[in-house]
């Protein structure tokens, strides 16, 4: 048996996919594993920059090198908003499997996913506290009862609302930026003082670094409503593909169809992340940047399909599927991976670490968080070989089934 072939019999990820009763699994998508790998690295450079420096990318990091301002640029131009709704919409799309799997069970899917729901929200917790302030984890698990509560809409019903739930959301910002534009209301980022003092924090011991994370909570808290949102429309339209098989195996094969959202996502999503960039990291002044920041959320959903869409066209050609092999058991176990990440970067910015928050740029930055994701390939595909799931996966699985996996989930099948 091929790698590929073998990778595409594994059953599909999940906590809903498979039950100590011994139920036969469903197959794996490949792609859609390649997806979720190749969207580890966008969120990672992306993280890299609120985490080796106080927060706003005008300011934020020093510039110790020519190209650090060009970096900046790229990574809002590239990858900000861009991939975490990918992984939302993953998410999303995987909720149906869940619910398919519950039911080749004969389990009961509502506490399945309650309990998944928790188990998230406490890794999330302890990530935000301990790690990283950005955390999504939690806005998962809170915008995930969203979609539990939406289970049983149909899929016409959820696209509508994710239309409308996401309209509201980015007008609302379009709105709040156009007038920020227009009327100059000063500084809207961190002040000096606030800098000075996140530095100081950060650069201290772990009490001092836990310290600030804490107190960065309810920032996090106040931008549920908004960013929640988005979250939610990127679930329902991910529910959607689900529901209407978007990522079969019969749509992955219309490569016409996957042309025509790849090259319109393009069209409408590069002006708008263009603009992005410009308002975010220059040249625009700075009160652009709250516009630069809707737009780009505006845009998002666009160059997202493109990114996913033009993926999945290169993984159907020989070089673009032997990539996507590599790609595939990192999105495998993406919560291990997404939380090691933040744990590395941690351990290399933070003052319990080597203490280089402030002292970086971000070429340098993006250059180590590259190196870090090709480790995590290489890891992830050594692990894979060996383990059906990832270790914050399979911890996720007995909380979510209430149970230890039992040997008939465990195995992998040949």
């Amino acid at each position: 048996m091929t790698q590929q072939s073998q990778s595409q019999s594994e059953s599909v990820r999940g906590v809903g996919a498979g039950t100590a009763r011994g139920v036969t699994e469903r197959p794996r998508i490949l792609e859609v594993d390649a997806l979720r790998g190749f969207a580890l690295a966008g969120i990672l450079v992306v993280n890299v920059l609120t985490t080796a420096g106080p927060p706003g990318v005008r300011g934020g990091l020093a510039h110790v090198h020519a190209a650090d301002g060009a970096v900046e640029w790229l990574v809002v131009l590239l990858a900000q908003s861009k991939f975490y709704l990918l992984f939302s919409f993953l998410f999303g799309y995987s909720f149906t499997l869940q619910m398919d799997s519950a039911a080749r069970a004969g389990a009961r899917f509502v506490p399945r996913m309650s309990r998944r729901l928790a188990g998230l929200s406490v890794l999330g917790l302890a990530h935000a506290v301990l790690l990283y302030t950005g955390d999504i984890l939690m806005m998962y698990a809170l915008c995930g009862l969203v979609l539990l509560a939406a289970r049983n809409a149909g899929p016409a019903r959820a696209w509508r609302a994710a239309l409308w739930v996401y309209g509201v959301a980015d007008g609302f910002l379009l709105l709040v930026g156009l007038g920020a534009a227009l009327f100059d209301p000063g500084d809207l980022g961190e002040s000096a003082a606030v800098k000075a003092e996140l530095t100081a924090a950060y650069r201290g011991g772990f009490t001092e670094v836990v310290g600030a994370n804490i107190r960065a909570l309810p920032d996090i808290v106040a931008a549920l409503p908004l960013m929640g949102g988005y979250v939610v429309a990127a679930f329902l339209v991910g529910f959607v593909a689900g529901r209407r098989q978007w990522l079969g195996a019969a749509a992955l094969a219309d490569r016409t169809r996957l042309r025509r959202i790849f090259l319109t996502g393009l069209a409408i999503g590069v002006p708008g992340a263009v603009f992005s960039a410009a308002g975010m990291a220059g040249p625009l002044p700075e009160r652009w940047e709250l516009l630069g920041l809707a737009v780009g959320l505006a845009a998002a959903p666009a160059l997202s399909a493109a990114c996913a869409t033009g993926l999945l066209l290169w993984f159907a050609t020989p070089s673009g599927a032997a990539t996507a092999r590599v790609l595939a058991p990192a999105g495998r176990m993406a919560l291990t991976n997404y939380l090691t990440q933040s744990l590395v970067m941690a351990l290399v910015f933070s003052g319990y670490g080597l203490g280089l928050y402030g002292r970086t740029g971000a070429a340098a930055a993006v250059g180590g968080a590259l190196v870090l994701y090709a480790c995590q390939l290489a890891l992830s595909g050594w692990l894979m070989r060996r383990h059906r799931l990832g270790p914050v996966e399979w911890l996720l699985r007995v909380v979510t089934l209430w149970a230890r996996p039992g040997k008939a989930t465990a195995r992998k099948v040949s």
